[in-house]
């Protein structure tokens, strides 16, 4: 067994260090199927949320949107283009990812590797929070202990017990019950995504990610690997994607510490169905009438289908925390029946 590392050390180098995966420039398209990727429905969405933002703020000279961990760049252009023309036009765009800018990305697009400073418009997180490295903590006979990995093969070891900070993060979020449960220590996204609402002068932010609530936490932890379409074994050597699901509930609270005036915690299903896209077939005498169109709606069909399967994309969660505008009407009528966020 070679040296051995804290989770939250080798996640950030075999994802992040010299060599790792995202900085050689690996996009998540390679790897695995984003709602992004797989219809610009998606974008579409996304886009009636932003002309809701738009006009909250009074339609500002200037809108910023911004796309964390931004891959290829693909969700920017695409709500973009689903936009009206003059929204389109007053729209600042910046990528933030730390991969090189792919060739082809439109000019206007800032690529940069840090969130900016202050942002008025609206933030986009998809699949970037489960990306952010944390630790694990297994409970033993002996009590709480830091799990250590080997970078190389992945086999584990217990460390020290954890420190204070992830201590109390564990005991309000993610307790420990039984010898040989796991807590992934969420106090690193609750940090980043409480930094991405402190620079929300205005505006709306919303992460979607796989996640769980603290009353249904998985009791062995969800680390896991992707590489080349596939789920392969979560070792860190920055060979394959490795990632974690969210305690999306923690970092509703830490996002409102940061200055969030709204908020709403639901799934990817019930969102995008409360903004339009049901998976419903079209009917069949649009068959008869129009051939042609009625093969594009079964198309779209399909993509809304694949979007919102709870199985799926559709169980991710989403975190919709706004500043000093309320949520968007389409989404505000969720918080009147809160979804449950599943495992």
């Amino acid at each position: 067994m070679g040296a051995l590392l804290t989770w939250q050390t080798a996640m950030e180098r075999a994802l992040y260090g010299p060599d790792g995966f995202y900085r050689r420039g690996e996009r998540p398209v390679e790897h695995f199927r984003t709602s992004v990727h797989i219809s610009g429905r998606f974008a579409a969405a996304l886009a009636r949320v932003l002309v809701e933002v738009d006009a909250a703020l009074g339609h500002p000279d200037r809108l910023d949107l911004v796309d964390v961990g931004a891959g290829g760049g693909g969700l920017l252009t695409g709500v973009t283009a689903a936009v009206p023309p003059g929204l389109a036009a007053r729209l600042d765009l910046t990528a933030v990812e730390i991969a090189p800018r792919p060739a082809g990305t439109p000019a206007r697009v800032r690529w940069r590797d840090r969130i900016p400073r202050e942002i008025t418009g609206m933030v986009i997180a998809n699949e970037w929070l489960d990306n952010v490295p944390l630790d694990v903590v297994e409970r033993t006979p002996d009590g709480p202990r830091t799990v250590l990995v080997d970078p190389a093969t992945g086999a584990e070891s217990h460390g020290p017990p954890p420190s204070a900070s992830d201590a109390d993060w564990m005991e309000r979020w993610w307790p420990l019950s039984e010898t040989g449960d796991r807590a992934e220590i969420g106090g690193p996204r609750c940090a980043a995504w409480a930094a991405v609402v402190r620079r929300l002068r205005g505006g709306l932010a919303v992460a979607m990610d796989y996640s769980h609530v603290r009353a249904s936490r998985p009791v062995y932890g969800t680390l896991t690997g992707y590489r080349d379409g596939a789920t392969v074994p979560a070792v860190p050597d920055g060979s394959c994607d490795v990632t974690a699901h969210v305690a999306l509930d923690a970092c509703a609270v830490a996002g409102q510490a940061a200055g969030a005036t709204g908020t709403l915690l639901t799934t990817q299903r019930a969102a995008l169905r409360a903004l339009g896209l049901t998976g419903a077939r079209p009917p069949l005498e649009l068959a008869r009438r129009d051939p042609g169109g009625y093969l594009v709606a079964l198309g779209a069909a399909g993509e809304d289908a694949e979007l919102i399967d709870p199985g799926g994309l559709g169980g991710f969660g989403w975190l919709v925390q706004t500043a000093g505008i309320p949520v968007p009407s389409p989404l505000a009528r969720l918080a009147e029946a809160p979804a449950r966020i599943p495992t």
